[in-house]
């Protein structure tokens, strides 16, 4: 793990990691109302399963992501795709709630304001994210290099 990237992945990890530990318990009051919102924004995903277990799906889920972003041997790649794939569907869920967001469709209601500042976390999924991929790049092409210097070595006359 590249140590610029410690306090991205410990705040944001432990933040989501919470969040999915906080709905392990949920009431079925809870359930119904994050399923309702899931199921009115990705109806074909989850219109037709049952709110207290989307609830445990979702926790699991977030759980999952929160310690793939804590855990050192996960790849920024892999940690910062998760990231951005989580934060992607809380923002697909804000701007297809008419009532999450003012006449403009983009800026957030009253409403809305929770689920609008989730923009941090693809922001922080897609830095890891980038950031994993250029490091993975670099690192292969460094070795692509190392290994084309030392083929040349062999096979150049002395």
């Amino acid at each position: 793990m590249n140590l610029t990237h410690v306090p991205l992945r410990v705040a944001t990890g432990a933040f989501v990691l919470n969040s999915g530990i906080s709905k392990l318990g949920a009431d079925e009051g809870t359930a119904q109302f994050l399923h309702g919102a899931a199921a009115g924004t990705y109806p074909a995903l989850f219109k037709d399963m049952e709110p207290t277990k989307f609830a445990k799906v979702l926790a699991y889920s977030e759980i999952g992501v929160g310690a793939a972003l804590l855990m050192p041997k996960v790849s920024a790649t892999v940690a910062g795709a998760a990231l951005t794939g989580f934060g992607a569907s809380l923002m697909g869920m804000y701007l297809k709630t008419p009532s999450m967001t003012l006449d403009d469709g983009i800026r957030p209601s009253q409403e809305g304001l929770s689920v609008a500042k989730d923009v941090w976390l693809v922001g922080a999924g897609l830095t890891l994210l980038s950031q994993g991929v250029l490091g993975a790049a670099k690192s292969g092409a460094k070795a692509s290099r190392k290994a084309s210097k030392k083929a040349m070595k062999r096979v150049a006359p002395r």
